[in-house]
């Protein structure tokens, strides 16, 4: 029996109740509620960014539980969550992979000089990144699938750091050179969140089963994909429109673009053929 048959009955031996699903799906739903009040609050208040994480990483852990069942929701935990604090951690300490920067002590309690929220909001987006780029590529080819992970992970960040920076959350020792429009935020930082993204979407690849095709991932995987979309077009927007930043709106839609709209193309005309 082939590694992927093994993956799929695996997949399958997992039967959650609808409900949990739908948990998953109301999670998601008021974390947008949320974030469509942050370009009203100047990027966002403490209270509000708590919440979008909490309730984004909730729903990314519980429709893991739900649809893959309680082994990956825990690899989900230690493999992003985990990876993404140690990469913080020794970032914060070395300057190494991201650069040298500061978090300035306003995101709540720290572990390793490393706000508590930031683990999660490597989990809430991992996640969907994951499903993504397997939606994207699926099959026998997990170099290609990997390169896309890594790259929708980390274009989320070409909108993330810009708002966490502008909000006073971290500051940067030297932001030079910058990705052009991204002012105030290094290229190192992009290169580490690249590094970084590969190796927990690598390992989360490895662990969490795959399904028996895309139409089934499509469906079954829904509310991270609409997570995704949703990031996508509410950060241009919020950027566009409201944070001061247009250059970061078109930009982070170029990069982000790259894996968002073939992604909503894919929904589209898999929607249209039920």
């Amino acid at each position: 029996m082939t590694s992927s048959r093994v993956e799929t009955s695996a997949a399958r031996s997992w039967t959650a109740p609808r409900a949990v699903t739908w948990v998953a799906g109301g999670l998601a739903a008021a974390a947008v509620l949320v974030q469509m009040i942050f370009p009203f609050t100047a990027g966002g208040t403490f209270a509000l960014t708590v919440a979008s994480v909490l309730l984004l990483s909730a729903a990314a852990l519980t429709h893991a539980l739900a649809t893959r069942g309680p082994s990956t929701a825990l690899a989900l935990l230690v493999v992003a969550g985990g990876g993404g604090l140690v990469a913080e951690a020794i970032g914060v300490s070395t300057g190494v992979p991201f650069g040298r920067y500061d978090y300035t002590g306003t995101l709540g309690w720290e572990v390793f000089g490393v706000p508590g929220l930031v683990p999660l909001a490597w989990v809430m987006m991992a996640w969907p990144a994951l499903l993504v780029a397997r939606l994207l590529v699926p099959g026998r080819r997990p170099v290609l699938r990997l390169l896309v992970a890594a790259w929708a992970l980390t274009a989320w960040d070409v909108f993330l750091d810009p708002q966490m920076v502008d909000a006073g959350h971290w500051t940067w020792d030297d932001p030079h050179p910058a990705l052009p429009g991204v002012e105030g935020i290094p290229l190192t930082n992009f290169a580490g969140w690249l590094v970084v993204s590969a190796l927990i979407c690598g390992v989360l690849d490895r662990l969490v089963p795959a399904s028996a095709g895309r139409r089934v991932e499509l469906r079954r995987d829904a509310v991270p994909v609409a997570v995704y979309l949703w990031t996508y077009g509410s950060s241009v927007l919020a950027h566009a429109l409201f944070f001061g930043r247009p250059p970061v709106a078109l930009v982070g839609s170029l990069v982000m673009g790259i894996v968002a709209l073939p992604l909503a193309a894919l929904v589209i005309r898999r929607t249209g053929r039920r």
